[in-house]
């Protein structure tokens, strides 16, 4: 099986590269597996909570994005937690916070 999909690494290379150009803050709170770790977006409302998402696939192979928290935000002390949770799980997982007050996904993809 051939296998041409471009490594987590640059494809987050490449939209952190665009918010920095927009002047987005963000920070990596963990860099995973180079070639295939998945991606947990925090985006950081400041005052408005906090959005957590899941980079995944659909059932015809399209990259999208699930919201892992119950309802559309969470405080952040709640998103924290389960960032580290999921930390403890997957050694290979990127974990990337965007501050967004509007709370918007900067990266490209549905969600679902």
């Amino acid at each position: 099986m051939n296998d041409d999909r471009l490594p987590t690494a640059l494809y987050v290379d490449a939209h952190l590269r665009r918010l920095a150009a927009e002047g987005v803050y963000y920070y990596i709170l963990q860099k995973g597996a180079y070639a295939s770790g998945s991606i947990l977006l925090k985006i950081n409302g400041i005052e408005n909570g906090c959005v957590l998402l899941q980079q995944q696939r659909d059932l015809d192979g399209k990259m999208g994005w699930m919201r892992m928290l119950k309802g559309d935000v969470a405080p952040e002390s709640d998103a924290d937690a389960y960032i580290s949770r999921a930390r403890d799980r997957d050694p290979d997982l990127w974990v990337i916070e965007v501050e967004d007050r509007g709370l918007q996904n900067p990266f490209e993809g549905k969600i679902f």
